[in-house]
């Protein structure tokens, strides 16, 4: 709030004999309640756009500028676009469809710029990659990752094996590509094979490659539970990667998930206060639901039995003898989850969507082992289908409340196929963590959906309401913004967008997407001498 009253007093002089040929606007937002990412409170006023940048900002900007176009925003918020740190967008902006390259699920929930290739996802090539998203047009910015588990299967397969020191050199040179190419940084999703294999020194020597070339390391830690080696356990875990990595440390949609972790909020805290305490660059994410989304498979499984990929498990589960060991781990897995109640069916398009575990177990008449079982084999058989997405309530109230007041804590949406969290996180979050139970301010929650998540990823001039910056805004209705999507409704665009501004250009006005494709990609710059 500092930058703005500066902004204002600057702006709000005005000189005698002032001139009648005033600068030149494109557009002015006039007289909203501006939240300018800061965090703090709101200031009446203006904001003043020309070309993809902000020029003013505050009381009467747009009196001193002659405006090709006024919008008012009397009653309405207006910020910066919001920023999500954790995506699965890739059936938007990977879409032949220049009408579903708009990214409409992101951009109705009033997102400007999403970070993808994250849970260890990011392509090493992350050159072509750009490019041609620069090439087809996307309508929102996107921030690359590489990612851990593209560079191992490139080396390793899905081998459940450390890497001899040849492989490991190639796998560092994966990383270094990716980041020299312009990754933010290098994603680990070590919940799932085959990164899961991995032991933390492997882990460190790949993330040393994103520090040296001024990257954070961004992790699906380990463990969110009691799986393998408990949460509190690889919490530290990841915390030691980025301290002896040399990196910042940022944890994906941090959680206590299931019944055996509830109430570790508390001391998920305290470790990564005690980090930042000491010097250690951590931060988090997180979204605003109590069920968590993943596969089936990595649910469930216990992970031997997918050492080697599909055709190794198949060949698992068609010996009774693993079999059957894999049904025990996998009971115990579900009892972590909640019971098979506790698991939504979520992908689309298949008999048992929008079903429980329970229920599908019900009407083949089968324990609920062998239900899931049905369902993963027949993802086996039919790879292409994404049918063994689900959703899992295991999430304790007191422990999201408690991790989303912390200052460090970022919003995102994690969205993935068949979850509402892809459509409707942050009005979610406004709605019912600063409206309806106060958990948050307005000006909070803002700025940890803006300003946070910016300088988190490293982004230069967004994220923020300032003279110079980026022109990414959005104008809400705070009585109407809202989310519309449910766990037996996922895809319902949310509501309450009056104005979406991405590099200037207008998005979405009065709920209504426009046909631009205005996002860019922001790729990461590394230290001079860094790279080839």
């Amino acid at each position: 709030m500092v930058r703005l009253a500066a902004a204002i007093a600057v702006l709000s002089f005005c000189p005698s004999g002032w001139s009648a040929a005033l600068p030149p606007a494109d557009l002015v937002i006039a007289g909203g309640q501006i939240h300018d990412g800061g965090g703090g409170p709101a200031v009446i006023g203006d904001v003043v756009i020309v070309g993809d940048r902000i020029i003013a900002v505050g009381p009467g900007a747009g009196r001193r500028h002659a405006a090709a176009r006024t919008i008012d925003a009397t009653g309405r918020i207006v910020a910066p676009g919001f920023i999500d740190p954790h995506t699965h967008p890739y059936t938007y902006i990977r879409s032949d469809d220049p009408g579903v390259r708009r990214n409409a699920p992101w951009q109705y929930q009033g997102v400007t710029t999403i970070a993808h290739g994250v849970d260890g996802g990011g392509t090493p090539e992350v050159a072509r990659e750009s490019e041609e998203f620069a090439r087809a047009g996307v309508g929102t910015n996107l921030v690359p990752y590489v990612g851990f588990s593209p560079v191992r299967r490139a080396v390793l397969g899905h081998a459940a094996r450390a890497p001899t020191p040849a492989e490991l050199q190639r796998m560092r040179d994966l990383v270094a590509q990716g980041m020299c190419e312009g990754a933010v940084g290098f994603s680990t999703g070590l919940f799932y094979a085959p990164q899961s294999f991995a032991g933390r020194d492997e882990v460190v020597a790949l993330a040393r490659e994103a520090a040296i070339r001024g990257g954070l390391y961004d992790t699906h830690q380990r463990d969110e539970s009691s799986y393998d080696i408990g949460l509190l356990a690889s919490t530290r875990e990841a915390l030691s990667i980025g301290r002896d990595a040399g990196l910042p440390v940022h944890i994906a949609h941090l959680k206590a998930l299931g019944n055996d972790v509830h109430g570790m909020a508390p001391a998920l805290v305290e470790l990564v206060e005690q980090a930042r305490a000491q010097g250690q660059r951590v931060t988090a994410d997180q979204y605003p639901w109590l069920a968590s989304g993943t596969g089936i498979t990595a649910a469930l499984l216990p992970r031997w039995a997918v050492d080697g990929g599909n055709s190794a498990l198949r060949e698992r589960l068609q010996d009774p003898a693993q079999r059957e060991r894999i049904r025990v781990a996998m009971r115990e897995n579900l009892q972590r989850r909640g019971g098979a109640e506790a698991l939504l069916l979520i992908s689309a398009d298949q008999q048992w969507t929008g079903r429980t575990l329970d229920a599908m177990a019900g009407e083949w008449r089968l324990d609920p082992i062998d239900a899931a079982l049905r369902i993963i084999e027949h993802g086996i058989q039919h790879p292409d289908q994404n049918s063994g997405s689900v959703a899992s309530f295991n999430m304790d109230e007191d422990d999201v409340q408690l991790l989303m007041r912390q200052p460090w804590m970022a919003t995102s949406s994690d969205g993935n196929d068949g979850h509402p969290r892809q459509y409707a996180s942050f009005p979610l979050k406004y709605q019912r963590y600063v409206r309806e139970l106060g958990v948050l301010s307005t000006g909070q929650f803002i700025h940890r959906s803006t300003a946070l998540t910016a300088r988190i990823l490293g982004l230069e001039k967004r994220g923020e309401l300032q003279p110079g910056f980026f022109a990414d805004v959005v104008v809400f209705d705070p009585e109407r913004f809202m989310p519309h999507a449910d766990y037996l409704h996922p895809r319902e665009l949310s509501s309450g967008v009056a104005l979406l501004l991405v590099n200037g250009r207008i998005a979405i006005e009065d709920d209504v997407q426009t046909d631009a494709l205005a996002g860019r990609v922001l790729r990461h710059s590394p230290p001079p001498g860094t790279c080839p």
